[in-house]
């Protein structure tokens, strides 16, 4: 457990003893930096998502989850955290969604730039027989039967195989600059890691959240 005067650090952006941790505005709770959501009070005192944790100013830390961001919204947490008068935008929840979603993908995109993507069925089956894919993402509005065939054979090739279906086929097909993709395996690296960072905390933030697919893709 975490001394007072350590959790104490966490709130002034400072290192505790135990390592860079910070603790959720809304929750409370203690946790590693990396894992948490930023915001920073911009110059117009108007509360902005620092997604990538570069914007300067002292940080306002919460949990990657919806509830909390609304949470923090509805009780004015941001004012009480900054110790000053805020300006919170109502969709404020909705912008974070948003900007996590561009960074996975913007991540995809670099990935293709540096040649450690492969796209469609036939592609991504070969990589995924052979065991060298690190990340298998899947359009959550592709055709069913074509995402468990490859998901099986990925798991089974690479136990542990992180497979992410929280895009579309229009975002996945955008990220690379091609037509609509339903599948896309990513090599092992740096890029890898970072995406599947950065899509677990998409998948946390939005795990109770019941969405309807947009439609089904055919790719």
């Amino acid at each position: 457990m975490m001394a007072a005067e350590e959790i104490a650090q966490t709130d002034r952006d400072g290192e505790s003893p135990a390592g860079p941790q910070r603790r959720c505005l809304a929750s409370g709770a203690v946790r590693p930096r990396e894992t948490l959501l930023r915001f920073v009070v911009g110059p117009d005192q108007s509360v902005v998502p620092d997604i990538a944790n570069r914007l300067p100013g002292r940080g306002l830390w919460l949990t990657p989850d919806r509830r909390m961001v609304e949470k923090a919204v509805a009780r004015k947490l941001f004012a009480r955290g900054a110790r000053q008068a805020v300006t919170v935008p109502e969709d404020l929840a909705d912008r974070v969604e948003g900007l996590l979603r561009q960074s996975c993908l913007r991540l995809l995109g670099l990935a293709r730039r540096a040649g450690e993507t492969a796209a469609g069925y036939d592609k991504v089956h070969g990589l995924l027989k052979k065991g060298e894919a690190a990340l298998l993402l899947q359009a959550s509005d592709g055709s069913r039967a074509p995402r468990i065939r490859l998901a099986t054979l990925g798991v089974g090739q690479t136990p542990g195989l992180e497979v992410i279906e929280l895009f579309t086929a229009n975002e996945l097909g955008e990220a690379l600059g091609q037509s609509p993709r339903v599948h896309v395996a990513v090599l092992p690296g740096g890029l890898a890691e970072r995406l599947r960072r950065e899509a677990a905390r998409l998948k946390a933030y939005n795990a109770d959240e019941s969405r309807p697919q947009r439609g089904q893709a055919s790719v």
